[in-house]
């Protein structure tokens, strides 16, 4: 009424009594909302029809989001109309709360629920992604901190605008979310409580229903009727984050207890004295890349001709299969696992071991101090402290290699190049001990596209001649959006790694180098397939035959391409397989 009053009073507009200087604020913004909701009610009045229709449609539509929202499945080929042929309990709940509160009781439910489920869509939907490039769902607890690595690979592959656009794209499609969602809810409970009776009588046909098919079991569509979608997986989240602080704390004990910690160093690796050792991981070379109809033939003539090219060079090879902790991505974690000896499937567990002193295999080589140690990772930007983990005497980064080409999309420099400069500045000079190297190749990491291909090894100089590869090669935005020339190009991308490193070996390699190379990972779920293993191939070459008798025990394939049949061990049991090949004693530390 006083809002009426002092309207009422008001002189008209340019009067001598009126003027925005003495009318409050406040009572000009409740005048400006009494008079659009004068409007609206206005406007039903006049079309009845029209408002009646409206009002139906958006409650229908607001049905629909939340039913959407608790059927929403977490994969993206259970995205499919049958998924949503269910009657979800948690429908049944809300609906039930919703006629059992009062008003501003159930105004904040509805709010709630609406969040509740925006949560819910956000879980699910980053699910779809981690399992269409991981291979496996998100996890709560561990992978926030993959979200800026994520972001830097987009920057990498599709420009630093793109990632930006992305990133505030993804806040505000939450945001977005959320509002939607919770103004649906909210309608959705004052429409039921409008309609307490009808709404009752549904939820008790509902409920009714939902009972009786649940204890039938029957189905639709390849799945239950009665759904608990929503909060089973809920439940699964919650489950997975309170396993994972678990396992942190169990696997720092573990962590401790080394069954080589306190070998002395005169038993580390005999057999291997006066040898150079390289341990080198290619970028996603997955099993996958061998035996799938759309990789394997190019891959498999690689590694024929590779091979071959090498038995002439005087190089005999014997390979096998790893299954490595992590799928897609997240290489660190493959090669942690591989050098320590310990199952390093998260980020949690990376920094865990990493801050410790378990001792990984290339740290054994200094540890003897037979040899120097040295790595080689283009593909580091940034500062690096694992270095001192590893037991690197010396890192070279994508700084540190005289590189003044461009980039090949997330690859700072083609693998022939990374190679050449690791033979001109660290394996080629002459030095006091022999060289243990641990490189990591890039030039095969996705998006594959552009690829580098082969130059002369004379013609490299510093890099600028791949100006003109880089230019003619396909574009990452291309290739990413198809996934059969995803999978076309990435094999093309394995071929070019190892071409580039069975050459240089036959370049540079001598009768006491030792080369072992393997992959990290297999590439993501969409180019490896839904149900592919995770297993990477692994080789060993030397011209010494000495080298290769010490693990005749292992009953790998000869050659560079692993037999279908070829053995398969985990990945962190490669350390002590090796240590102990090559004449270590075992010897615990206390822990």
């Amino acid at each position: 009424m006083p809002v009426f009053t002092r309207l009422s009073q008001s002189s008209p507009p340019g009067g001598p009594e009126a003027g925005p200087a003495t009318e409050p604020e406040a009572v000009q913004e409740a005048g400006a909302s009494v008079s659009r909701l004068a409007h609206l009610r206005a406007w039903r009045t006049r079309h009845p029809r029209a408002a009646r229709a409206l009002r139906r449609t958006t409650t229908a539509l607001a049905s629909a989001l939340v039913l959407g929202a608790l059927l929403l499945p977490n994969t993206l080929p259970a995205l499919a109309p049958g998924s949503f042929t269910r009657i979800p309990a948690e429908a049944v709940a809300g609906i039930v709360v919703a006629l059992a509160l009062p008003r501003r009781p159930r105004l904040a439910a509805a709010v709630l629920y609406g969040l509740g489920l925006t949560v819910l869509t956000a879980v699910n939907l980053l699910d779809m992604g981690f399992n269409e490039y991981l291979g496996r769902g998100f996890n709560a607890a561990l992978d926030w901190d993959l979200l800026p690595d994520a972001q830097a690979y987009v920057a990498d592959t599709l420009g630093g605008a793109v990632a930006t656009a992305a990133a505030v794209g993804a806040v505000v499609l939450i945001l977005l979310l959320a509002a939607v969602l919770v103004a649906a809810t909210v309608r959705l409970a004052e429409t039921l409580a409008r309609h307490r009776a009808r709404a009752t009588r549904g939820a008790l046909a509902a409920g009714t229903v939902w009972v009786t098919c649940s204890a039938l079991g029957l189905t639709l569509f390849g799945g239950p009727i009665a759904s608990e979608r929503a909060a089973g997986a809920l439940r699964a989240h919650a489950q997975r984050t309170v396993d994972s602080l678990r396992d942190e704390a169990a696997f720092a004990r573990q962590a401790k207890a080394d069954s080589f910690g306190a070998t002395p160093p005169g038993r580390l690796l005999p057999d291997l004295r006066g040898k150079d050792v390289i341990f080198t991981f290619i970028e996603s070379y997955g099993r996958s890349a061998i035996e799938d109809p759309v990789m394997a033939p190019g891959v498999g003539r690689t590694l024929d001709t590779s091979t071959e090219a090498l038995a002439e060079a005087g190089f005999h090879a014997r390979s096998g299969w790893l299954t490595s902790a992590t799928f897609g991505g997240s290489s660190w974690l493959g090669h942690s696992t591989a050098m320590s000896g310990l199952w390093i499937d998260n980020q949690r567990r990376y920094r865990t071991v990493t801050a410790g002193e378990h001792l990984t295999l290339t740290k054994a080589f200094r540890k003897t101090g037979a040899w120097d140690t040295v790595g080689v990772m283009p593909g580091v930007q940034k500062g690096w402290p694992e270095e001192e983990w590893y037991g690197l005497d010396r890192l070279y980064d994508a700084f540190d290699l005289g590189y003044r080409g461009p980039k090949f999309s997330w690859s700072t420099m083609p693998d022939q190049y990374a190679l050449e400069a690791f033979q001109r500045r660290v394996h080629g000079r002459k030095r006091d001990k022999p060289l243990m190297s641990f490189v990591i190749l890039t030039s095969s990491h996705q998006p594959w596209a552009p690829i580098p291909r082969m130059v002369g090894w004379d013609e490299l100089g510093d890099g600028s001649v791949f100006d003109a590869i880089q230019k003619a090669g396909n574009k990452a935005s291309d290739v990413l959006t198809d996934t059969t020339r995803s999978r076309e190009e990435y094999g093309k991308s394995i071929q070019y790694s190892v071409t580039s490193l069975t050459q240089w070996l036959e370049r540079y390699g001598t009768d006491d180098t030792v080369l072992v190379f393997l992959g990290d990972h297999q590439p993501i779920a969409r180019v490896s397939g839904d149900r592919a293993s995770r297993d990477v191939p692994v080789s060993l070459v030397a011209k010494d035959p000495k080298v290769l008798e010490k693990i005749d025990g292992w009953n790998w394939t000869e050659g560079l391409k692993p037999a279908a049949d070829a053995p398969v061990w985990r990945m962190d049991s490669f350390r002590d397989r090796f240590l102990k090949a090559y004449g270590s004693t075992p010897h615990p530390s206390k822990g």
